[in-house]
């Protein structure tokens, strides 16, 4: 069975949350899914976001696949860089990283068609 980590959305009707699940790459975005194992709020500034950091590393270390959004929150959140330190045998208190800042993005420019 191929697993991903992947966004199942919640909330209401243009209020988005999603739930960081680990679910069948089979099923529906909103279906069945194996485990919750944390959270994505893109409303708000800074957007929130919350990992159980120790079951997603038992589902990546099972083979299951983050999607893109998925990974990029791990990156921000120096999940990977942390996995490596205690790998080695490190403790996380003692590791000092620190989640990235919220990347700074352009706003869109609309351009006009012209006639």
């Amino acid at each position: 069975m191929p697993v991903k980590i992947r966004l199942a959305r919640v909330g209401r009707k243009k209020i988005s949350k999603y739930r960081v699940v680990a679910a069948d790459s089979r099923v529906s975005r909103d279906g069945e899914f194996l485990e919750t194992i944390g959270f994505y709020d893109p409303q708000t500034t800074p957007k929130s976001f919350e990992f159980k950091t120790d079951r997603v590393a038992y589902w990546i270390k099972n083979g299951a696949i983050p999607t893109l959004t998925v990974k990029n929150l791990l990156k921000q959140d120096r999940f990977f860089e942390k996995m490596e330190g205690l790998e080695k045998g490190i403790a996380e208190e003692s590791l000092n990283i620190e989640r990235k800042a919220e990347r700074k993005r352009k706003p869109k420019v609309f351009k006009k068609k012209s006639e």
